[in-house]
């Protein structure tokens, strides 16, 4: 790894929580076998950095996306709204917090006039632009994940159960999003062409999954930043990480991050003071509260296993097995771990990342994985952790 690094040797291979483990199994998904384009090439990349123009193929929305687009600029400069859904919520709140807070703004966290003036700049960055699949995507295997910590840990990886959950993490949002921006921008049938009646939606019910193939044009949200120069990275797993997260290697320094337990997010500054990225998180529980204080990083482990002991959970039996879980984005701490000062704690990422600042944990810090990614990628061994309330 690059220097601001943690350094292999103190990396932390297997991870035993004491507080942590995933509190939504129902959103468990599934593996892929083989991680694309893991030698840093990837042809869906913006090619832009995370303030620079649209890039090829962002080709500006029929119909505006007023709140979409800001998500897209604000994800771009570090201030991320977690999933990029084109809503009005708590975690797009956060992100104009951050924004604001970086820019000498009053903090709104509204997308009010001065707002919008101070971002006037990145006005030509449309929502989305359109990619093709790559046709290495179609060597991609995808397995269901089964329920419970003995079949998970038979299993060799805990990867994505489809190509639309895989695309979906690349482009930091939802395969329901996903498929809302592509059934809207499929054509219309021809005139007198009777309507299906069979699969019809109903009028409030969720549409169901839309299936993606290599070598398909798509509209995606037009993530950007995620520009990876592999020769600065020497771990080529975490190298096909960083690629299939859409997280580039250009990430700033942070010499101190803060976490507030009451508002749900995650700030980080660089050693002159200077916020430079906000994430919206997870943080603990009643049963397992957030542990307040002043902390450091001991490590940092990428695509971590984990030690499933249940004598450390409240909510599972001590009598269940002790598990290894395998490695993947659907496991319990997904892409990362970053190992904190106070045992069995640390900060890391979530195989749902919708849930990010609405569910409970088990007492640790959890990021969307591609936000857990690129934090990983500003931290080193001196970075300053505080947790307050």
């Amino acid at each position: 790894m690059r220097s601001k690094l943690i350094p292999a040797a103190i990396a932390l291979p297997l991870i035993l929580l004491a507080a942590c483990n995933r509190n939504d199994p129902d959103n468990d998904t599934a593996q892929v076998t083989q991680a694309p384009d893991s030698n840093g090439a990837d042809s869906m990349a913006s090619n832009d950095q995370a303030t620079a123009d649209a890039g090829e193929g962002a080709i500006l929305d029929a119909g505006a996306r007023t709140i979409m687009q800001a998500q897209v600029v604000l994800d771009r400069l570090g201030f991320s709204s977690g999933v990029i859904d084109g809503k009005q919520s708590m975690r797009f709140t956060n992100a104009l917090h951050g924004f604001q807070e970086a820019q000498g703004l009053p903090v709104t966290g509204e997308l009010d006039d001065a707002t919008r003036q101070a971002m006037v700049r990145w006005n030509t960055i449309p929502a989305t632009r359109l990619v093709t699949i790559p046709a290495s995507w179609g060597q991609m295997v995808f397995t269901p994940i089964p329920e419970g910590a003995p079949e998970q840990a038979k299993m060799a990886h805990l990867g994505y159960e489809s190509m639309a959950e895989a695309l979906a993490e690349r482009f930091h949002t939802t395969p329901e999003v996903l498929a809302q921006l592509n059934r809207a921008a499929a054509p219309a049938a021809p005139a007198n062409t009777p309507a299906p009646t069979s699969t019809a939606t109903p009028a409030g019910a969720t549409p169901p999954p839309m299936a993606f193939a290599a070598g398909q044009e798509i509209r995606v949200p037009n993530v950007g930043g995620d520009r990876v120069t592999a020769s600065d990275v020497d771990d080529s797993d975490w190298l096909a990480t960083m690629v299939s997260l859409g997280v580039g290697t250009d990430q700033p320094k942070a010499a101190r991050i803060e976490v507030d337990k009451s508002d749900s997010w995650l700030k980080a500054f660089d050693e002159q003071g200077k916020l430079v990225a906000m994430f919206t998180v997870t943080t603990g529980s009643g049963h397992d509260p957030l542990p307040l204080g002043d902390w450091g990083i001991n490590g940092v482990s990428h695509n971590p296993h984990f030690a499933y002991d249940p004598e450390l959970f409240w909510d599972v039996p001590d009598s269940a097995e002790s598990q290894q879980l395998p490695p993947g984005p659907n496991g319990s701490v997904g892409v990362v771990w970053i190992d904190l000062t106070k045992e069995h704690y640390g900060i890391h990422g979530t195989p749902a990342p919708e849930t990010v600042g609405t569910a409970q944990s088990h007492g640790c810090v959890r990021l969307t994985n591609w936000d857990a990614a690129r934090l990983a990628e500003m931290v080193s061994g001196s970075t300053k952790v505080v947790f307050k309330e």
